[in-house]
């Protein structure tokens, strides 16, 4: 992937890239709102992806936005329909470790899970996901730093952040980069169907990113434990001892 200069999510340039059930119906546009927008509240059939090459009031978690300069970043949502015995929230750490792998692949360097719905290369953060449920349709969106250089990177974000390109000092074809992504997903959902987040532990428990890390939830100050097979992340709080704590906002000591 050295050294390509492939700007566009455009049918015609991820076409030759997707052979799963994942990216079928794929619906471009070259800007719009949010790939969320355009995916929640469809009657499209599982595995239905948009994808945009430049989002304009792109969404994060904890209504955070995501901006990236046109054409820099893989930004992807896919429609899912779970079973209902299934534990939803699960969906965001199946999409994180997919995208982890994803990114290895590309770029050979080690990807951890950062609970509950980041992706982390050299401490820095590359990706995050947002699932958002509406009537038992999850629908989740995938937003990876791939070409920024490192001035078109947030100066504040609240993790601090990079780019594949900024780690390696290689551009990469993000139309390849989201083949694999999906290719990644669909199998793992499709174990999650299943099994549900036990039987991807094994993978995530690796890639655990906090585990052992001081940590701050929702202000409180701890110690990370490790991911839960449940999907909650186990922290050793300050004076308090073990808690398990179902979701949050999560700082890190660097």
């Amino acid at each position: 992937m050295t050294g390509l200069t492939i700007d566009s999510l455009a049918p015609d340039a991820v076409a030759s890239h997707t052979s799963g059930r994942f990216g079928t119906p794929y619906l471009y546009e070259p800007a719009c709102e949010s790939t969320q927008l355009l995916l929640i509240g469809s009657v499209l059939p599982e595995g239905a992806v948009a994808a945009t090459d430049h989002q304009t009031a792109g969404r994060a978690r904890a209504g955070r936005s995501w901006l990236a300069p046109p054409g820099t970043a893989l930004l992807t949502s896919i429609l899912l329909r779970p079973p209902g015995d299934r534990h939803l929230p699960e969906l965001s750490l199946v999409s994180a470790l997919a995208t982890a792998e994803a990114i290895e692949a590309a770029t050979d360097l080690a990807a951890q899970v950062k609970w509950p719905n980041d992706v982390m290369v050299n401490r820095r953060k590359v990706a995050g996901i947002l699932s958002e449920l509406s009537e038992g349709v999850v629908v989740v969106g995938i937003g990876i730093n791939v070409n920024q250089a490192r001035e078109e990177l947030p100066p504040d974000a609240h993790t601090p952040a990079a780019s594949l390109r900024t780690l390696t000092g290689t551009t990469y074809d993000r139309a390849a980069l989201l083949g694999s992504l999906l290719a990644r997903l669909e199998r793992m959902y499709d174990v999650w169907r299943l099994g549900g987040l036990d039987t991807l532990y094994e993978d995530l428990g690796a890639r655990d990113f906090l585990r052992g890390r001081r940590v701050d939830v929702n202000g409180t100050p701890g110690t990370a434990v490790r991911i839960l097979r449940d999907g909650r992340l186990e922290v050793d709080v300050d004076d308090e001892g073990i808690r398990a704590v179902e979701s949050g906002e999560v700082g890190f000591v660097r």
